[in-house]
C-alpha cells in the first residue's frame, strides 16, 4: 500500500493559473509561489459581492486518540467529492505548524487519495507566512523591551510584560526564560518565556481580522505589559502597529492549492485548538465562500474544543452561520474510546466499540446544542469489519438520531466519499440550521467558561484560585467582559486528564492561569497541565525526515 507522500508525488498536478480559475480567480489576481502555489491579491477580494451564497459545512471529529481520525483528510474527500457530483466546492484548511511536523503529529495536508498538494511544500515552509507570524510577534517583543531600555518612557513594570516571544518549533526549555543577562546595554534582565508561533495572539488576530485595516486596529489593541499601577500598555503605546502590518501584509492573502483530484482550497493561518481557537483564517473562508456553492473546513482535534471554538469564537466575531457539521469518527479510535489497547485494534471487537460510542456520543449532543444539524462520516480503515461497521452505523441512528456514511476517500479519493457528500446536501435541503453560540456576550466571563465546562465537557465544576476570579473580574470591570473565552486544555479527553478516555463526568476543570488577548477578542484560560510551548518525544518525527541522493524529502507523514 503507498503512503501518503508516495501518492502525492505520483498526483499529476494542474498549474494553479487553472485551478483559479475553476474557482472564479483571474490570473491577474494571483501572487504567484511557483506554479502550483498562489496568494490571492487583497484587492480582487475586496472587490468580490458583500453577499454571501456558499453553504458552510464545519468538519470536527471524536475525541483524538493515538488511532488517527482524519478529519483533514475527510474535509478534502468531502469537498472533492462535492464537486464530484456536480457541486461547486472549495475547501478552507489551516497551515501546518512545523512543532508538529518534525514532533509527534507529523503533516496536516490530509491524507491518502484527499490530500492537498504539494504536500511537502504546505508542510514546510509554504509561502512562509508563520515566518512572518513569529518575525511580526517578536519584533513587538522586541519594541517592548527597547522602550524599557531607552529610559522606560511608558513606567512599564518589568515585573508585567505579558507579551511573550515565539517560535515555530517544539523547544520546551524555551517557556521560561531570563532575558536581558549580561552587561547593561543587554537590556534589563527580566523573566520572560516563548510560546509557540501557533498559539501567540499575533497568530489569533492573523486569522480573526477580517481585512489590513481590521488587522492593523486588532493589532494597536494588544496589550503588552502594565504599569505598577496595572494601567495597561498596548502595542499602539509602543508605535508597532505600522510595522507588523508591513511584516504581515504578504501574508495575509489567503494561499491557494490544490487536492490531488483538482478542486481548490485555501489553506491559511494555523492555530491550535487545544491551545488557540483552533480554525482557519476568517479571510479565507468568507472568500472561499464567495467564489463557491459549498465551502467545507475543518477546526482542530474533537468538536469540544475546534468545533466549541469556531462556533463561540470564529462565527460570533465573523457572523458566520454553519449550515451543517460533519463528525469524524473511526472504528479505530471508537475502539480505544472503549478501553482496547492500539496493538489490539486489527482485532474485531464489537464490545470496545459499543463502549467507545460513548465519546461520538456526547460530541453529536454538544454539537446539536448549537443548532446545527449533524451527520457522522466514519472514515474506512482496511481492518474494519462488516460487523464493527453495521454496529456503529445502526448505534449512531438508533441513539442518537443522525446517519453515519461510510467513507473510502483514503484509498477511493472522490468517489469513496460521494455518499457523505449526497447525505451532507441532502441534510442541508431538508434541515434548516438554527445556529447559535452557547453563551451570550453579556455573560460574566467566569460563567461562560462554567458554561463551557458543564455544557460540553460534563465537569462538575470549575477550579479557579481567589487570584484568577479578581483577575478575570478586573478584565469585566476594564470593558473586556463581553469577550468569549477561549479553553486551552488537552485534545485528548473531555476533561483535562489526557487519559480520560471515553466520555467522563463529574470531573472538575482546574484553571492554572488566563490571559487576555485584547486584540483578538479573547481571553484564554489554561486549564490542567497544558503548555503553551510544547516539547518533542522521545523519538521525535524528525528522526525520520531526510534527503535522499536525489533531493527529494522522505519521511513527512
Amino acid at each position: 500500500m503507498p503512503s501518503d507522500i508516495e501518492i502525492a508525488r505520483a498526483a499529476k498536478l494542474k498549474p494553479i493559473v487553472e485551478i483559479a480559475a475553476k474557482a472564479g480567480v483571474p490570473e491577474d489576481a494571483l501572487h504567484l509561489h511557483g506554479k502550483h502555489i498562489a496568494k490571492i491579491d487583497d484587492r480582487f477580494i475586496a472587490e468580490l459581492p458583500k453577499r454571501q451564497n456558499a453553504k458552510l459545512v464545519l468538519v470536527t471529529a471524536i475525541s483524538p486518540t493515538p488511532a488517527g481520525e482524519g478529519k483533514t483528510t475527510t474535509t478534502v474527500g468531502l469537498g472533492d467529492a462535492l464537486n464530484h457530483i456536480g457541486e461547486k466546492a472549495v475547501m478552507c484548511l489551516r497551515e501546518p505548524s512545523l512543532g508538529p511536523v518534525f514532533g509527534v503529529k507529523g503533516g496536516a495536508a490530509g491524507g491518502g487519495h484527499a490530500q492537498v498538494v504539494p504536500m511537502e511544500q504546505i508542510n514546510l515552509h509554504f509561502t512562509g507566512d508563520f515566518h512572518a507570524i513569529t518575525s511580526a510577534n517578536n519584533l513587538l517583543a522586541a519594541l517592548v523591551d527597547n522602550s524599557l531600555y531607552w529610559g522606560n518612557p511608558l513606567n512599564i513594570d518589568p515585573r508585567r510584560i505579558v507579551f511573550r516571544r515565539v517560535l515555530d518549533m517544539n523547544d520546551r526549555t524555551l517557556r521560561q526564560i531570563i532575558s536581558g543577562v549580561g552587561a547593561p546595554t543587554n537590556g534589563y534582565t527580566r523573566e520572560a518565556g516563548f510560546d509557540i508561533t501557533v498559539a501567540s495572539e499575533i497568530m489569533a488576530v492573523f486569522c480573526l481580522a477580517r481585512d489590513l485595516k481590521d488587522l492593523e486596529e486588532r493589532i494597536a489593541r494588544i496589550v503588552v505589559a502594565y504599569t505598577p499601577d496595572k494601567k495597561p500598555i498596548t502595542a499602539k503605546d509602543v508605535d508597532a502597529q505600522g510595522s507588523l502590518c508591513v511584516l504581515l501584509r504578504d501574508a495575509m492573502r489567503p494561499n491557494l492549492v490544490q487536492s490531488i483530484d483538482g478542486s481548490p482550497v485555501f489553506i491559511h493561518g494555523g492555530p491550535f485548538a487545544n491551545i488557540a481557537h483552533g480554525c482557519n483564517s476568517v479571510i479565507a473562508t468568507t472568500t472561499a465562500m464567495k467564489l463557491a456553492d459549498w465551502t467545507v473546513t475543518e477546526a482542530g482535534f474533537g468538536a469540544d474544543l475546534g468545533a466549541e471554538k469556531f462556533m463561540d469564537i470564529k462565527c460570533r466575531f465573523a457572523g458566520l452561520a454553519p449550515d451543517a457539521v460533519v463528525i469524524v469518527a473511526t472504528v479505530r479510535a471508537l475502539k480505544m474510546h472503549g478501553g482496547m489497547a492500539k496493538t489490539d485494534l486489527s482485532t474485531e471487537n464489537v464490545e470496545a466499540l459499543k463502549t467507545g460510542l460513548v465519546n461520538l456520543g456526547r460530541h453529536i449532543e454538544n454539537v446539536k446544542k448549537f443548532g446545527v444539524p449533524v451527520v457522522v462520516a466514519i472514515n474506512h480503515f482496511y481492518a474494519d469489519t462488516d460487523a464493527e461497521i453495521e454496529t456503529l452505523q445502526t448505534a449512531v441512528k438508533a441513539d442518537f438520531g443522525v446517519d453515519a456514511v461510510i467513507c473510502r476517500h483514503w484509498a477511493e479519493g472522490a468517489k469513496g466519499a460521494e455518499g457523505l457528500a449526497r447525505a451532507v446536501v441532502d441534510l442541508v435541503g431538508r434541515q434548516a440550521s438554527d445556529f447559535r453560540p452557547l453563551y451570550p456576550d453579556e455573560m460574566p466571563l467566569l460563567q461562560k467558561v462554567e458554561t463551557i465546562a458543564k455544557e460540553i465537557y460534563r465537569a462538575d465544576k470549575v477550579q479557579a484560585s481567589a487570584a484568577i476570579k479578581k483577575q478575570l473580574k478586573e478584565w469585566e470591570e476594564a470593558g473586556y467582559g463581553k469577550f468569549p473565552v477561549c479553553i486551552a486544555k488537552t485534545q485528548n479527553s473531555f476533561s483535562a486528564d489526557p487519559t480520560a478516555y471515553g466520555a467522563p463526568t463529574g470531573h472538575t476543570l482546574p484553571i492554572r492561569e488566563v490571559r487576555l488577548s485584547a486584540g483578538a477578542g479573547f481571553i484564554v484560560v489554561i486549564c490542567g497541565d497544558l503548555m503553551t510551548m510544547p516539547g518533542l518525544p522521545k523519538v521525535p518525527a524528525s528522526a525520520n525526515i531526510k534527503l535522499l541522493e536525489d533531493g527529494t524529502i522522505d519521511g513527512i507523514a
